[in-house]
């Protein structure tokens, strides 16, 4: 809503939501508080932004919001609860194993679950934080240790030997309407050997995006199909960009991770896989925030009692 509704300035004042607010919001230094909003685009990314707990707070402030709710946002952030869901539904996943601070794995065990090439990586983070391949019990206890800085748990994960990098968007439509995008690949530069966060954020040439994604009609469709799969299972709403592997040995697609806040920046494969499907930005945009206002009005019009 107007000014209130732009990016937050560097020495702009610390503002929180009132509980039961509907949109209305307290300045923290106890000066004039900015006019309420009418619906919140939290594009926060890692914990305390796409776990669940800003969602609880929008919801405790009963205002409008864009993306999941608290079980889909913390369902889908933790990838071990994540890749249990999806296995024990049968969707096609890597294989992974995970460990604690309080009951770590050995090398030894690591291997024999997963194989001798696995990906080590913290749980609830994001953007290739903390990840790192390991082929040695050198290398997985150098990995296990950078990993344990950015969670108490942590996932080993099976190689996909000459795997693709292929993610598909997935938009909800106010009517409950699920749509999935036309899916696109990202190709890592070769010095970065996986789609790391140097190649992410670092390098401009760190990786080229290949949209639509060079695919049969086939992979396209059963692309489509697992990424709406994903979304339903982990309760997802709103909008989620579903990750994969394709097993190029093997042609098959396997299910990486569901990111239900993710990027709108330039470069981020959300927007630009809707506008390769033909959907606009603009017109994107709209349907988030038609979706978020429709879900809360149907929300509000819940019983809480008898």
């Amino acid at each position: 809503r107007g000014e209130s509704a732009l990016a937050i300035a560097e020495d702009a004042p610390a503002v929180a939501p009132v509980p039961a607010g509907g949109g209305q919001l307290l300045r923290c230094d106890g000066g004039a508080a900015p006019a309420p909003f009418d619906v919140m685009f939290p594009v926060l990314h890692g914990p305390n932004g796409e776990d669940g707990t800003v969602q609880g707070a929008l919801e405790l402030a009963q205002v409008p919001y864009v993306g999941s709710r608290v079980m889909g946002s913390a369902a889908a952030m933790d990838k071990d609860i994540a890749k249990r869901l999806m296995r024990d539904a049968g969707l096609p996943i890597v294989a992974f194993v995970s460990m604690t601070r309080a009951r770590p794995l050995d090398w030894a065990a690591a291997a024999a679950a997963v194989g001798e090439d696995m990906f080590v990586k913290p749980a609830n983070m994001g953007s290739s934080v903390g990840v790192a391949r390991a082929r040695s019990a050198a290398e997985f206890a150098s990995a296990c240790e950078n990993a344990f800085r950015f969670d108490d748990k942590i996932l080993a994960e099976a190689a996909v030997d000459r795997a693709r990098e292929v993610e598909c968007s997935v938009l909800e439509e106010a009517d409950g309407t699920l749509r999935a995008s036309l899916p696109g690949e990202i190709v890592p530069a070769e010095g970065h050997g996986f789609y790391s966060y140097d190649a992410k954020y670092i390098d401009a040439d760190g990786a080229v995006f290949r949209i639509p994604a060079a695919m049969s009609e086939a992979q396209i469709a059963n692309c489509q199909t697992l990424a709406i799969e994903a979304f339903r299972l982990l309760a997802c709403e709103s909008m989620a960009r579903v990750d994969f592997f394709l097993d190029a040995g093997r042609d098959r697609l396997l299910v990486n991770e569901v990111n239900t806040l993710p990027g709108f920046t330039s470069i981020s494969m959300y927007p630009k896989l809707w506008e390769a499907s033909g959907l606009a930005q603009p017109e994107l945009m709209d349907k988030l925030i038609a979706h978020a206002l429709a879900r809360h009005a149907k929300r509000a019009g819940l019983a809480h009692n008898r």
